[in-house]
């Protein structure tokens, strides 16, 4: 079997890339097709969820998926608040005086896995192959060819590794990566809150964990909850109302007394960086590229925006260069260079900020989150980026 593009990973990022190239053939191969929201019950929530930047979700108007999203399953995020570790210091981002409709838009990671497929169904161009799985890659000058375990080959002008961290594509083109665990693991649940969320996105550093409550529909909230893997595990051990009492009690009661309405599930966290995003043939997008703490909420959006590029260049080639131009491929990774290293070394920064100890870098950073907080123009800047 032929094709201009061979897609690996069908999660949002490969899916949503599927959906937006034109005018080339495309297989996509995916271990499994995604549950989806009715395998679960029309009212359950997942319990991992993404917050969708403006830029994203103009994206994903384009290719078609964000119409196939009920609203009912959509929340805005109007508002964020942060607060420092020292309970005074904070900093408030705001659309409306941003002159925004909204920050972000908080969505779960099922709904919108079966929105993008409703669009790649519709999608002549695109064949899916699944459930698949990838046995040996070959690159040769002319062409790459991907053996999967059941037999079949699929060759194409180019491969795209969009398999998350652990990424097969990466470890067949030999791309070195360079990793490091944070020692801490993403604790998420959903609840009921007693007093309405208003579409505020909360966050609070804790001197090392960061626990964040984003909106849901109706009345629910979403927890992600950053901890070192000790407390995480203490978390998870939890009942239902003990659970809900820990988070009151961490957060204040900021949105009164929760309920349970998800058990808790844990992710490890790593940060992860390959030293190069593009091969001969080859090209990484997503987790296969990079991974970032969750406590900037960009992990998704830096994928999708990854999509977004690598599409737009593939639009872009001259007449006669064929999709897996080394020379076509690195116009791509140029692009990506300034906003991945950007989004790094942000993140990796305030983590070690806020994880370090000591009473002087305690005061320096809760001081920084209260004179951006006084600076608009240095708030404006930070919401800017975020919402690429």
């Amino acid at each position: 079997m032929n094709f201009d593009l061979v897609i690996v990973g069908a999660g949002p990022v490969g899916a949503s890339l599927a959906c937006a190239v034109h005018g080339l053939s495309v297989a996509l191969v995916a271990q499994e097709r995604p549950a989806g929201i009715r395998a679960r019950g029309e009212d359950a929530f997942d319990a991992r969820v993404y917050a969708i930047s403006p830029g994203n979700v103009a994206f994903l108007k384009a290719i078609g998926a964000w119409q196939a999203i009920p609203p009912e399953r959509l929340a805005p995020v109007y508002t964020m608040r942060v607060f420092g570790d020292d309970g005074r210091s904070r900093i408030e981002f705001d659309a409306y005086r941003t002159g925004v409709p909204e920050l972000a838009w908080i969505v779960e990671d099922g709904v919108l896995q079966e929105a993008l497929w409703r669009a790649l169904e519709e999608r002549d161009a695109t064949r899916i192959l699944t459930p698949a799985a990838c046995e040996a890659l070959e690159v040769a000058p002319e062409r790459a060819t991907l053996r999967l375990q059941d037999g079949r080959a699929l060759a194409a002008k180019l491969v795209i590794g969009a398999d998350g961290a652990r990424s097969f594509v990466r470890a067949q083109a030999r791309i070195a990566i360079d990793e490091q665990p944070y020692g801490q693991t993403a604790v998420v649940a959903n609840f009921a809150c007693e007093h309405a969320h208003e579409n505020v996105a909360y966050q609070w550093f804790q001197g090392g964990p960061v626990l964040a409550l984003l909106p849901l529909p109706g009345a629910h909230v979403s927890m992600v909850w950053s901890a070192p893997d000790a407390r995480a595990s203490r978390l998870l051990e939890l009942g239902p109302e003990a659970l809900c009492r820990e988070v009151e009690s961490a957060t204040g009661y900021a949105l009164g007394a929760l309920e349970r309405v998800t058990p808790p599930k844990a992710y490890p966290l790593r940060r992860l960086s390959a030293r190069r995003l593009v091969a001969p043939r080859v090209a990484l997008l997503g987790d296969a590229a990079h991974v970032i703490h969750p406590l900037a909420g960009q992990g998704a959006n830096l994928g999708l925006q990854d999509a977004r590029e690598l599409a737009a260049v593939l639009a872009a080639r001259e007449p006669l260069r064929d999709a897996g131009d080394l020379r076509l491929l690195r116009r791509y990774e140029r692009a990506r260079a300034e906003p991945l290293l950007s989004m790094r070394a942000t993140v990796h920064g305030l983590y070690r900020l806020f994880d370090a100890r000591g009473d002087w870098l305690g005061r320096l950073r809760n001081t920084g989150l209260n004179l951006a907080e006084r600076v608009p123009v240095i708030k404006n800047v930070l919401i800017r980026r975020a919402m690429q």
